[in-house]
């Protein structure tokens, strides 16, 4: 008996999909747990014939909820049983053929050797039988996901996925309901500072990928929305931070009217940069990185960067300047808007990492 559960989400499968599973049970797994996520009814002689294979368990869902919602309720049901929740971990595997048992054994061997960690079986994108589509797409995720959450990871888009058992808790109420769970899947697993070990599989794809429910426009929007979506609160909250600054000089030039111009400028810009900052720091805290961290140890960490970042960036804008001869302000743009992307980075990873 291999203890672990093998998970597969289904919505209008073929034949090919009892065939699968036969072999799957064959290699008497814990248990072999499919979702029917609201397939048409004609497909309910597959699914019944699959429930007739030993440890197979078919869940039905009475309508199509997505594979993302799909995914959640079955790790919600394997916590919940007592059998499948004393298994080593889980193996998520896509209905339309495209992972290989040997490439599911794999996985399994790789989960079983230790737990709190994520296992990925990545493909390679170099072979001439991959859709253009799919090679672009999964390019340019890898390097946005790199450059935001700081994890290389080969494959994002992998359906076939090794999670221990003492893990499977981190996923079960993320966001997303279609294909931007599993994305969302990669970043909880980078936020909670799990092992991510990636596994080499076949890479097939079968009659162009045709069999596949993702829709190009609707889930890739979904997919890097769930990327930026962080990043653009981190925009959001530094404009705001930047119009209440403004605004607070304004009104502290008013109230300190009666005072030397030298003293009103500089006393209104320190009032004003406390003020916006402190709403930063508390709006990138709470909003931004939810950090649960206590905010005496974010707070020095919050100042010491923006010290640090304001003498970089001044010694950098001055000595750009003695180099080009250009004018300052545009050097201060440039200069400002790679410190913001840095900034993002730290801030995230190491300020308000828990």
């Amino acid at each position: 008996m291999k203890n672990c559960v093998i998970l597969i989400p289904a919505l209008n499968p073929n034949e090919k999909l009892c065939e699968y599973v036969r072999l799957l049970s064959e290699e008497r797994f814990l248990s072999i747990l499919i979702i029917d996520d609201g397939s048409e009814h004609t497909c309910q002689r597959i699914f019944d014939r699959c429930s007739s294979y030993y440890n197979v368990k078919v869940i039905r869902h009475s309508e199509n909820k997505g594979k993302g919602r799909a995914l959640k309720n079955a790790f919600a049901y394997i916590l919940d049983d007592e059998q499948m929740s004393k298994a080593n971990g889980v193996i998520t595997a896509d209905a339309d053929g495209q992972h290989k048992l040997n490439d599911v054994m794999t996985i399994y061997q790789s989960l079983s050797k230790d737990q709190s960690k994520l296992v990925l079986g990545v493909r390679s994108f170099d072979s001439e039988n991959v859709p253009l589509s799919n090679k672009t797409g999964n390019t340019i995720t890898r390097h946005v996901f790199r450059l935001l959450y700081g994890k290389r990871i080969s494959d994002t888009q992998t359906g076939l996925r090794g999670i221990a058992m003492d893990s499977l808790h981190h996923f079960t109420d993320l966001e997303g309901e279609r294909y931007s769970y599993e994305t969302n899947m990669l970043i909880a697993a980078v936020r909670q500072n799990l092992t991510i070990e990636e596994c080499p599989i076949e890479t097939v794809y079968i009659n162009e990928n045709e069999s596949s429910h993702f829709n190009p426009f609707k889930d890739s929007a979904e997919i890097y929305w769930v990327l930026f979506k962080n990043f653009f609160k981190f925009m959001g909250v530094s404009l705001t931070s930047f119009l209440l600054d403004i605004t607070l000089f304004q009104l502290f030039m008013l109230i300190l009217g009666f005072t030397f111009a030298r003293r009103r400028i500089l006393i209104s810009t320190i009032l004003a940069r406390a003020g916006s900052s402190l709403f930063n720091y508390c709006m990138n805290r709470s909003v931004v990185f939810k950090s649960k961290r206590k905010w005496k140890k974010t707070i020095i960490g919050y100042y010491s960067l923006a010290l640090t970042e304001a003498v970089i960036s001044g010694l950098s804008v001055y000595l750009l300047f003695q180099l080009t001869g250009f004018r300052a302000v545009f050097l201060k743009a440039g200069v400002d808007l790679v410190f913001f992307l840095v900034n993002y980075r730290i801030q995230k990873f190491v300020v308000f990492k828990d």
